[in-house]
């Protein structure tokens, strides 16, 4: 007992203890995590922070420029601006974060089975993938949003299934680079049938891979929804979005620029910002890059 005691590794050089302080020397990856965390917390907050309600409008402030009565300008209709880049900071994440969950939810384990199992299935899984990837990713989610009904919850689900081939593929090169590792060999050996393999041995292996992923998608599929609701297949109006804000300020480019520049601001800040933390966890947990 004691012997074992003595060999186990120290809580504080844990993988998991590693990687966190890795990533909190990672500059641009805390930067793009302190950005994230600041949306979050403003989209979490928005009826407390936000001034005004998103939807109330004044026919005696249409159009009016950034004031004290209205830090970022009102809009077309009055309606205040700052209060709407706020609200729609809950549709942009929560699209961006629902839509990577339904993506890995299809192709992780789509490309954990073509993976480990090689062969016919592979194959037949690798066509639909190559097949899905020959059409570009936002003519298919618009064509999806389009074909289940213009609302958010369906622009997230055309998404999610846009976004899936890269996850697919992703599992895939993963599961096959620890396919060949000996302790799978140990595993399949030992009688493990191959489903229990798969799920107690590969599937741990691939989630950093899968993570990283995960994050630098998350800002693909915030871009994805701004695309959508600018074309009017995301959320409805009168709810806010920062897709559909761009939308409606196109028209008033010259008299009114306040109402593309905050809504675009705002989907550049958050986008950078997944895109930082995902470079970091990438410079963490790829081990031919850490060094």
């Amino acid at each position: 007992m004691s012997a074992s005691i003595a060999q186990s590794p120290p809580a504080a050089h844990s993988p998991f203890r590693i990687g966190l302080r890795r990533f909190l020397r990672h500059r641009t990856g805390m930067l793009g995590l302190v950005l994230i965390v600041v949306f979050i917390v403003t989209a979490l907050a928005a009826p407390l922070i936000a001034p005004y309600s998103p939807i109330a409008t004044d026919w005696n402030a249409i159009r009016i420029g950034p004031s004290l009565a209205h830090w970022m300008g009102t809009d077309e209709i009055g309606r205040d601006e700052m209060s709407r880049v706020i609200w729609g900071a809950r549709a942009s994440l929560a699209a961006g974060v629902v839509a990577v969950l339904i993506a890995a939810a299809i192709g992780v384990p789509a490309g954990v089975l073509a993976g480990f199992a090689g062969g016919r299935t592979d194959a037949i899984l690798s066509r639909i993938v190559d097949a899905m990837l020959a059409i570009p990713f936002l003519i298919l989610a618009i064509a999806l949003a389009a074909f289940l009904g213009p609302n958010l919850r369906n622009a997230m689900i055309a998404i999610g299934i846009s976004s899936a081939p890269v996850f697919m593929r992703v599992a895939r090169a993963a599961t096959m680079d620890v396919k060949t590792q000996d302790f799978i060999e140990a595993a399949i050996a030992v009688g493990n049938p191959p489903w229990r393999t798969a799920l107690r041995h590969v599937v741990p292996n691939i989630v950093a891979p899968v993570l990283v992923q995960g994050t630098l998608s998350v800002a693909t599929a915030i871009i994805a929804e701004a695309s959508l609701s600018f074309l009017g297949l995301g959320e409805q109006p009168p709810q806010p979005s920062w897709g559909s804000m761009l939308n409606a300020a196109q028209q008033f480019l010259t008299q009114a620029p306040w109402l593309a520049i905050f809504p675009g601001l705002a989907i550049f800040l958050v986008v950078l910002g997944f895109n930082l933390m995902g470079d970091g966890l990438r410079d963490v947990l790829d081990r031919r890059r850490r060094g």
